[in-house]
């Protein structure tokens, strides 16, 4: 008898997304989509705007860039205008809606994907804003294979401050590895991720025991 296969197991990202933006556990109104403070409070937006303007004006025509995790788009509609083509992403399809409807500019688009498993079109550039951080090792891994293909990635992470164990597992979900004392360091196993050059852009403290959030860019 012929043995129908086994139907492969959906990441559980998708799902976790979809129930902290319903239920509003990072926070925001019952009416809106709200990313969590690190997307609004200002003391972290306006550097990490700043450092990541200075990159995308250092070139002499205007690049494309891919944000993947764009969230509720409080920080990439800063970044739009400084692109010949920017493409925000997201895994909840509600907000890639609500973000279609409220931003608008000729050069900017949004895409529903699930970055662990589609395949990413082309562009010079991508953003993974502190999105990493909520994925589990394996999916970490699926991404970091597709973002080797882009020329330039800019990735920030929330970490402990100072000597911390990297990499420890995590499931998919609102959470981060912090919990745990860990921060994700993409050179090191178990990804060993392999690049040409990493250059930190920004490190911004936050305070007693709640670690840091760092940015850097990577160059393949």
């Amino acid at each position: 008898m012929k043995q129908t296969p086994k139907a492969k197991t959906p990441w559980p990202t998708k799902a976790a997304m979809e129930q902290i933006y319903k239920k509003h556990l990072w926070g925001g109104s019952e009416s809106e989509f709200y990313s969590g403070e690190g997307s609004h409070l200002e003391e972290l937006v306006q550097p990490y705007v700043k450092v990541v303007s200075d990159f995308l004006t250092s070139f002499p025509t205007p690049i494309t860039v891919y944000d993947l995790g764009c969230g509720d788009f409080n920080v990439g509609k800063e970044l739009v205008k400084h692109t010949k083509r920017y493409i925000g992403v997201d895994v909840v399809e509600s907000l890639i809606k609500f973000n279609k409807e409220k931003f608008t500019a000729e050069n900017l688009e949004f895409q529903c994907l699930d970055i662990a498993v589609d395949e990413l079109p082309a562009a010079d550039c991508v953003i993974v804003r502190q999105v990493l951080q909520h994925l589990s090792n394996k999916e970490v891994q699926n991404i970091l294979q597709k973002l080797s293909a882009y020329q330039y990635a800019i990735i920030t992470e929330h970490i402990p401050d100072g000597e911390f164990e990297p990499n420890i597992d995590i499931i998919s979900g609102q959470g981060i590895r912090l919990k745990k004392q860990s921060g994700l360091d993409l050179l090191a196993p178990p990804f060993s991720w392999k690049v040409k050059d990493k250059k930190e852009l920004l490190s911004i403290l936050l305070g007693k025991d709640k670690g840091r959030l760092i940015t850097f860019l990577f160059t393949f």
